[in-house]
């Protein structure tokens, strides 16, 4: 039978251990370590001393592994599996402070995940868990997890009476006037995935295949009808740039009857805002141009329009070529304009608070 190596103990450690062996005052865990390390001393093999105490031979052998390397010291009480202990509110407090702060730029990490504020607290002596450090963060609605982009507006005095000029042909048009909410979607990948799409079934996903084949980028041009809801569009047939934003405000005057007077509502990209564009518009004066301000993209209702293109059509579309993408932009958007809606606009250009 093994037994684990006899510990010869001073006369001060045997009366320690038998003090805690024996007073009510010491903790169960404590109380049986005292026992372990008192039978090791009288030579008890370890299958005995484990059915004494109530222990495993591995538990056993960690109390006398402790001891022997530390002593009486070695026999702290020590972490072990369960529930953590409850954490205190100045802990608390420095847990929100760490997870809402900003590292250091020098830091490989860049921002701090549940894991990294544990690990950062624990380094600080604080004994806390990973899913301790989750739950009290949420219950601060304190989320690690997510992130949402923003963009400073830049310092521009007249920013709100800009907003707050388109917001008004929004809400209280003028008479016997088109508003016309106009720009480019560009970029758009004409791309064939290697292999077909497995179709939904129940308790299973539709699968998507990653790997694709691309066959170019085509660019449209779209004027939303802010009261209607239709959009006119057009294929940009090159480049965008003025040539082919002209030629784009051509068509839209042809088609435009010519008692009525077009309000258009543009963002600042180089072709609306070249000489070329200028000089179109000086010569069309039934044209009335409202440039949206720097960083306000949101105001130009013809973006919620290309946000529907986006996950009707781009998103999860399979294109085998240029002109097939073209064409099922153009089939869809004739579709849409069928049965079109104005979007409901509330937002009066009130300043919005952060």
């Amino acid at each position: 039978m093994f037994t684990v190596e006899p510990i010869e103990l001073s006369e001060d450690e045997r009366t320690e251990l038998e003090r805690r062996a024996g007073a009510h005052t010491s903790t169960v865990r404590a109380a049986r370590g005292a026992k372990v390390i008192l039978l090791c001393a009288d030579a008890v093999p370890l299958r005995r001393i484990a059915t004494a105490v109530g222990m495993d031979q591995h538990q056993v052998g960690q109390w006398w592994r402790g001891f022997l390397a530390a002593r009486l010291e070695g026999l702290a009480d020590q972490a072990r599996p369960g529930r953590p202990r409850r954490l205190g509110h100045d802990e608390r407090m420095e847990m929100a402070a760490l997870a809402t702060s900003e590292r250091d730029p020098a830091d490989p990490v860049a921002t701090w995940s549940y894991f990294e504020v544990a690990q950062e607290l624990v380094r600080r002596g604080v004994e806390v868990s990973v899913s301790q450090v989750w739950r009290i963060l949420r219950a601060m609605d304190i989320d690690l997890s997510k992130v949402r982009g923003w963009l400073n507006r830049r310092d521009d005095p007249g920013f709100w009476e800009r907003v707050r000029d388109i917001c008004g042909l929004y809400l209280d048009p003028p008479e016997r006037a088109l508003v016309l909410s106009v720009d480019e979607k560009t970029s758009m990948q004409a791309k064939t995935r290697k292999h077909p799409d497995q179709a939904p079934k129940a308790g299973k996903w539709r699968r998507r295949e990653f790997e694709y084949v691309r066959h170019g980028t085509a660019s449209l041009h779209a004027a939303l009808d802010v009261h209607t809801g239709q959009v006119l569009a057009a294929p940009i047939p090159g480049k965008n740039d003025a040539t082919n934003f002209c030629a784009f405000l051509d068509d839209i005057e042809r088609c435009v009857d010519p008692a009525l007077a077009i309000h258009v509502i543009l963002d600042n990209g180089a072709s609306h805002v070249s000489k070329q564009t200028k000089a179109w518009f000086a010569a069309h004066p039934r044209w009335v141009v409202h440039n949206t301000p720097p960083h306000a993209s949101w105001v130009n209702q013809v973006e919620l329009f290309f946000s529907i293109l986006q996950r009707k059509v781009l998103r999860n579309g399979n294109f085998t070529s240029r002109q097939d993408l073209i064409d099922k932009l153009l089939a869809f958007i004739a579709d849409y304009d069928q049965t079109a809606r104005p979007f409901r606009w509330t937002y009066a250009a009130d300043p919005l608070v952060a």
